[in-house]
This record gives structure tokens, sequence and C-alpha cells, in this order.
């Protein structure tokens, strides 16, 4: 097995883009469709989100203007498949209202502001939390910043790099710290790591055999002995 302290940011990066390829994440047509989106998908999966979406667009309501005068209770039933739709109604709202008074709706000019300052503000609105504010910055703002999730932390902490009980701006902070701070690398390696906890970093069963990082994972090397040990 080899040793997991060897087994560098950039090495990960290396092996999951071998094994899956570019990820071409976020799925959207236009910033405002990654802003949306950023915000439908907390706690949900990302199919329910591509219904809401859908919804939005075929109703003609994917556009800034739309959305911004669209009555919460109409966009909430637009949303439903979401889950919390009436929380999450609000919270598009609420951040439609904000980006309208403070830059006129202008999304060029709300990203033209520096990022530290720009995420100090986007946390300071109700219902945006350090995932979701990164989100938008990184994939429709293009900003430096890396997105932490569940898989993150899950993976990580199985490699042995980091506790399971990490918070999130430590976390974010290991990867600021370790990779150069470039927006393409830091929205592929995100995209490859929801991968890799989706098919195969899982919560319950994971599926350690076919995993691209089993070699150096602590985890799965336990895991793989423990099944040895139940097919004897």
């Amino acid at each position: 097995m080899t040793e997991t302290h060897l087994l560098s940011l950039m090495t990960i990066y290396d092996l999951l883009y071998k094994a899956f390829g570019p990820r071409y994440w976020w799925p959207a047509e236009s910033r405002l469709e990654v802003i949306v989106g950023a915000v439908l998908t907390q706690g949900v999966a990302w199919r329910n989100v591509e219904k809401a979406i859908n919804n939005l667009k075929n109703t003609g309501n994917m556009d800034f203007k739309a959305l911004l005068h669209l009555d919460e209770d109409t966009l909430s039933n637009l949303i439903h498949s979401t889950g919390y739709h009436r929380q999450k109604a609000r919270k598009l709202k609420t951040l439609l209202t904000w980006i309208n008074s403070r830059f006129e709706g202008d999304l060029d000019r709300m990203f033209n502001n520096p990022t530290a300052a720009l995420r100090k503000e986007l946390l300071n609105l109700w219902g945006i939390g350090p995932e979701t504010a990164d989100s938008i910055l990184l994939y429709a703002g293009g900003h430096p910043v890396f997105v932490v999730d569940a898989y993150t932390r899950r993976i990580l902490s199985r490699l042995g790099m980091v506790h399971e009980e990490i918070e999130y701006q430590e976390l974010q902070s290991y990867f600021h710290r370790h990779l150069p701070p470039q927006p393409e690398l830091y929205n592929e390696y995100h995209a490859l790591l929801v991968k890799l906890g989706a098919e195969h970093c899982k919560k319950q069963r994971p599926g350690c055999g076919e995993c691209p990082l089993k070699a150096g994972c602590r985890y799965g090397y336990v895991e793989e002995n423990l099944n040895r040990r139940e097919n004897r």
C-alpha cells in the first residue's frame, strides 16, 4: 500500500482526471442559471434541480428580471422538486433582490469585485452559506475559490489527509495552500471529487475495489482486508 501522506493533491487530481476525464461542470447555459442552481442544489440530488431549472426555462422565467418580479408562491411551485422549495424560493428572491439593488442586476459588475469582499457580502445574505457562495463565485464568476462539500471532506479524511470533522474554511484553506489559484483547476477538481464520491466513495458501502485512489487510500486498504476475511 502506498503511504497516504505521499499522495499529494495534484497526484489525486491527475489520477481522477485520468480515470474520469473532464466533467464539463457546472452544466448551465448562463451565469444566472449557475447562480439559481447553486441555491437549488442545497441538500438535494442534481436530477431534482434539473427538473426545477427546466420548469423555469419552459415558463420563460430563467431570466433575471422575470425571476426578480416573480412572486414567491409561483417560484416555489416551479422549483417544488428541489425540496424545501418555499425556503429556496425566499433565498433566491433575497439573492436576486440584493444583486439588483447592489449591482443593478449587472452580473459583470458584480463579479468584477474583489473575491474576498464579494464573498463576505454573499455570506451576509440569508440562506447563503459557504458552499453556495463559493459555487457562485467559482462557477458563475470565475473567482479562484475552492468549493468544499461533503464529498470533499469524506474523500480526504478517508485518504488520511485531514480529520473527518474538519471545518469548511480549514479544508478550503488546505486546498488553497497546496494548489495554484487557478479557477479552471478548482472547477475541474471539485467536479472530479463529486464524481468519485457519487460513484465510489459513498457514505455507506463504498465501492473501493474500482476506486482510482485505492492504492493510496487508508480506508480502502482496510475495507479490502475486511472483505477478504469475510469471503474466506
